[in-house]
């Protein structure tokens, strides 16, 4: 494109070099003649693109109402997850906290909770089959 406005202002100059005997500066006169060729340009291409239409991204995505009621669905679960588990004693509870959300091993809830292996799985299952009763 900067050629094409050199050029093209070269094409201007020569064609009215009988109107520019006026000018002082001729190297200025030039310079800003080359600005305004290039200013004009990108004016005129400024609306033109190469990128398809599709290839915009939108500001918002199409599906905001699929994705809102998305998030109220996650939050109205974690909402009864969390009222389910207030229900549990509170060994069941930190046994099914320890093991699911922050995704211990056994052998490390035993430590931290000072119980041996078979009375673990025991309360992590009685736990579970309570919150199966209680969420039907």
């Amino acid at each position: 494109m900067l050629k094409d406005c050199i050029h093209d202002v070269f094409i201007k100059i020569y064609n009215k070099r009988e109107e520019l005997h006026n000018v002082l500066n001729f190297k200025s006169y030039l310079f800003v003649s080359l600005k305004n060729k290039l200013y004009d340009e990108l004016r005129k291409n400024s609306h033109l693109t190469e990128k398809q239409i599709d290839d915009y991204q939108p500001l918002a995505p199409d599906n905001v109402e699929a994705e809102y009621i998305s998030s109220e669905k996650k939050e109205l679960v974690n909402n009864k997850v969390l009222f389910l588990l207030g229900k549990l004693s509170s060994r069941q509870r930190e046994a099914i906290t320890l093991y699911y959300l922050e995704e211990r091993k056994y052998d490390d809830i035993c430590n931290i909770m000072g119980i041996n292996y078979q009375s673990l799985r025991n309360l992590i299952h009685r736990g579970l089959e309570r919150l199966r009763a209680l969420a039907i």
